[in-house]
């Protein structure tokens, strides 16, 4: 089942206008002819601690890319979503593994779920890892275990530092 092509294009230029300060690339939806499917969007999460490699040492990055593949199908069928930007993340593959996400935003998609509502459940996600149920590559396991392992502590959420009074002595 597809909604009328005017219809689902309607719609989807509502979320990405809903989903704007996220969004780096999308394709021009006004005139129905020229669109062609599956749409992609390159979404960017800034200022969100997520960990990452560096080294041998787990860092925090704030800022991660995705890109979210729209077929003609949606909304009754979820999206398509491949992760761009580097991680260590039991519930996130690295690129280069299928940048696959696992959420459950994307098991219990339905009619009435948003790209939005997905977005901000994957900023959620990173912040706070699902180390018991990860996925099966290395550096998912990888990451399940440290994350297991309660050498973690909790990221520091990204802000603006406080201003300082420099006096004389």
């Amino acid at each position: 089942m597809a909604l009328p092509t005017d219809i689902l294009l309607a719609r989807l230029r509502n979320e990405i206008r809903a989903c704007a300060r996220y969004i780096t690339s999308s394709p021009d939806l006004r005139n129905s002819k020229e669109v062609t499917f599956p749409i992609e969007i390159d979404v960017e999460l800034l200022k969100v601690p997520g960990p990452c490699v560096e080294g041998e040492r787990v860092v925090l990055r704030y800022s991660h890319r995705l890109r979210i593949s729209i077929g003609r199908d949606y909304p009754f069928v979820k999206p398509h979503i491949t992760w761009m930007t580097p991680i260590f993340h039991p519930n996130i593959m690295m690129p280069e593994d299928g940048g696959y996400v696992c959420t459950k935003l994307l098991e219990d998609w339905s009619f009435n779920s948003t790209m939005i509502s997905f977005i901000k459940g994957v900023e959620s996600l990173v912040t706070t890892p699902n180390p018991s149920s990860p996925f099966g590559t290395d550096s998912c396991t990888a990451a399940a275990e440290y994350f297991n392992s309660g050498e973690r502590r909790l990221p520091p959420m990204l802000s603006a530092p406080v201003p300082r009074v420099v006096g004389r002595e």
